[in-house]
C-alpha cells in the first residue's frame, strides 16, 4: 500500500463528509482511490486503487455523457416582471397621454 507523502482532504463518498488522511498515513483503499494527486504520494505514483477508480470513473462518464446528466430537464423559463398597479413600465416612461 502507498504512503502519504502530504496531508490531504477528501469527501467521503458514504459518509458526505470530508476526511484528513495524514501525511505518512496509509488510508484504506476506497479513500486512497479518492486522492488523485501524485504529489501526495512519497513515489510520486497513484496506488494501484486510485488508478482502477479514475479509470472507472473515465468510463462512467463516456457512457453517460461528459457531464453525466442525459435526463436533465431544460431549466423552466421565468415570465416577465409586471409594473405595480398605477406605475408605468419602463417602455411607457417615454410617451406622454
Amino acid at each position: 500500500m502507498a504512503i502519504l507523502a502530504k496531508t490531504v482532504f477528501v469527501r467521503d463518498p458514504e459518509r458526505h463528509r470530508d476526511v484528513m488522511l495524514a501525511a505518512g498515513e496509509e488510508p484504506e483503499p476506497r479513500l486512497a482511490a479518492l486522492v488523485t494527486n501524485p504529489e501526495a504520494w512519497e513515489d510520486g505514483k497513484l496506488p494501484s486503487a486510485a488508478k482502477k477508480e479514475a479509470a472507472k470513473e473515465s468510463t462512467q462518464s463516456a457512457d453517460t455523457g461528459s457531464d453525466g446528466a442525459e435526463d436533465a430537464k431544460p431549466a423552466a423559463k421565468k415570465a416577465a416582471a409586471r409594473p405595480a398597479r398605477g406605475r408605468k413600465s419602463a417602455a411607457d416612461e417615454g410617451s406622454s397621454s
